[in-house]
């Protein structure tokens, strides 16, 4: 798989991933796949499950598909986890038009974008909450995602907007163009 720091640097529109963090809950633990998009910050695909396999992922990345118009060359960068590299999930994307692109091995940094988001997550939802079921746990991360991360949450790499502001703007310009 090539290398590439377009998604990283912001040289080149790209999505990105996080290694799926993993939440307790009485029933037995729940993974969380997300996609986010580089330029607006906006998770733009996610999905949950009791394991955290190839399918789960490929879920998040089918939902991002059908929720963002994927430009050209649009990249999915990941770290080397063995579901990300995996012959099925490079067909996914492919299937997609998406390129991939793999973190080095032991630089932290590639996956900052996606770590901010984990931390942000567990700090202002998961560790604040117990959760008795999966299924109330996925409805409390959904809602977090969806109405707090996206539309409510400034961020200062995006000029302290939400993700939906930054969002928005893009498609404003990309309309003008």
């Amino acid at each position: 798989m090539p290398r590439t720091n377009s998604c990283v640097f912001g040289r080149a529109r790209g999505i990105n991933r996080w290694r799926a963090p993993y939440i307790f809950t009485w029933e037995g633990w729940l993974y969380l796949a997300t996609v986010i998009d580089c330029a607006t910050r906006m998770v733009v695909g996610w999905a949950m499950d009791g394991n955290y396999k190839t399918p789960l992922i490929t879920s998040a990345i089918k939902m991002a598909a059908r929720n963002l118009e994927l430009p050209e060359g649009a990249i999915f960068h990941s770290d080397r986890g063995s579901n990300y590299t995996s012959a099925e999930f490079a067909g996914e994307l492919k299937a997609l038009g998406i390129r991939q692109s793999v973190g080095r091995t032991g630089i932290c940094y590639d996956n900052a974008l996606a770590e901010s988001f984990n931390g942000a997550l567990k700090v202002e939802r998961v560790h604040r909450t117990i959760y008795p079921t999966r299924r109330k746990a996925r409805e409390d991360i959904a809602r977090y995602i969806e109405l707090r991360y996206n539309r409510k949450r400034l961020h200062s790499a995006i000029g302290y907007r939400t993700p939906q502001e930054a969002m928005d703007e893009h498609r404003e310009m990309k309309a003008a163009a």
